[in-house]
């Protein structure tokens, strides 16, 4: 498959130019994908200042990273800035970085849509970056798949596409740039333009003039993590009955010595251990990657509600909107199937928890749709904050920043 264009033209099958079981048989995880017009007449959805000033809101992740050329040094600066800290800066070789802009703004995280051929689960969010001309990050390597959306203005990107390609670090700086990065690829694009990169490309992009670009990130987790967060799920349920056994054992030859039959019986003991149980192995998955890299999290505004109340509010226009930092997904267990919510997880019948898990937003129709134990599950997930019910008028005046619960 080493003739595989690298470039391509997305515009008759947007967004990746070519149907989505291609592209993951072909590129996903395995190789770099520039797709020109993957959004033909692209028109960003948020300008700068817009950007600016949400960084500037307390809970926001950002940063500002400068870049000093004469001396090669890069400086990191955390967010919340304060709002007279963009005015001054100079108009070149800077960058702001936000994350989970998708968060924070309808109109970014409607762009998701378009990456349906992904389980949901595995998108992470939409940083989306300004950079001042000559603004970069430097030259640098994710461990996760990336789409990175030109959105306004143009940038220049690099990649080195070889097999194992040097990723040491610097030591000089605040942030995990490469010693070493010698291209092999390098394009300029243009709003529209997406380049697709798999965990382990390295690259590097620079403002042609001031730009800003959307990165739509992947949740990868480490095989440390997956460990860790299993060993802490396994031990939280473990009896102290389940012991190292060692009974019928013949008089050892040496008792200093930790024979074989001893690991054997370790292996044993580890092995009691387990989850055997799919269901189990499941709900623990399903709980941690619904919660895995949440940045915030859905508060209760402590007020109870009813089946009834909210049929009554729906019938009357509301409607039931999920909080954006709430994470959904579901699973088939052995009996019907559990939801999964930002580390929580309920019982229901299969259609509902399929209808809950892609409903960011809950009207009547889809309420009456639900069984009890769906309606039920919307009442336990208002009241714990996962969902706030909003009518007309509360939706209009919706706008960049949060309210006490850091809902948008």
């Amino acid at each position: 498959m080493s003739d595989l264009p690298i470039e391509i033209d997305g515009r008759r099958a947007a967004p990746l130019g070519m149907p989505p079981a291609r592209f993951l048989r072909d590129y996903w995880q395995r190789r770099p994908l520039l797709i020109r017009n993957a959004f033909p007449d692209f028109v960003s959805p948020i300008a700068p200042e817009d950007l600016a000033g949400l960084a500037c809101e307390d809970g926001v992740l950002a940063r500002i990273i400068e870049h000093d050329r004469a001396k090669d040094r890069w400086t990191l600066r955390n967010g919340p800035f304060p709002e007279d800290a963009f005015p001054g800066m100079p108009d070149h070789d800077w960058t702001l970085l936000v994350q989970d802009v998708d968060k924070w703004d309808a109109d970014v995280g409607a762009l998701l849509d378009a990456f349906d051929f992904l389980p949901r689960w595995r998108l992470d969010d939409i940083m989306v970056s300004f950079a001042a001309t000559g603004g970069s990050v430097g030259a640098h390597v994710d461990q996760y798949d990336v789409f990175l959306l030109q959105a306004h203005g143009r940038r220049r990107w690099q990649i080195d596409a070889r097999p194992n390609p040097p990723t040491d670090f610097r030591d000089d700086a605040e942030i995990r740039l490469l010693r070493s990065f010698t291209p092999t690829h390098e394009w300029v694009l243009e709003p529209g333009d997406m380049l697709y990169l798999p965990p382990g490309v390295p690259h590097h992009g620079v403002a042609e003039d001031p730009c800003l670009t959307f990165s739509v990130g992947m949740r990868a987790p480490s095989s440390a993590e997956l460990i860790g967060d299993w060993l802490d799920d396994i031990l939280a349920g473990a009896s102290d009955d389940v012991r190292y056994r060692d009974a019928g054992i013949a008089p050892p030859k040496d008792p200093w010595e930790i024979d074989a039959d001893a690991m054997s019986r370790v292996v044993e003991a580890l092995n009691a251990l387990r989850m055997h149980d799919p269901d189990r192995l499941g709900d623990w998955f399903g709980r941690f990657i619904t919660l895995y890299r949440a940045s915030g999290e859905a508060v209760s505004d402590g007020q109870p509600h009813t089946p009834d109340e909210i049929a009554s509010a729906l019938d009357a226009g509301a409607g039931l909107y999920r909080h954006p930092w709430s994470r959904m997904a579901w699973r088939r267990a052995q009996r019907g199937a559990r939801l999964y919510v930002a580390g929580h997880d309920l019982t229901l019948p299969i259609r509902d928890a399929q209808r809950l898990a892609r409903a960011a937003h809950v009207d009547a129709t889809l309420y009456a749709a639900l069984s009890q134990a769906g309606r039920d599950a919307l009442v336990v997930l208002l009241d714990a904050g996962h969902y706030r019910l909003l009518g007309g008028d509360d939706i209009d005046g919706m706008d960049i920043g949060t309210d006490d619960d850091g809902l948008p």
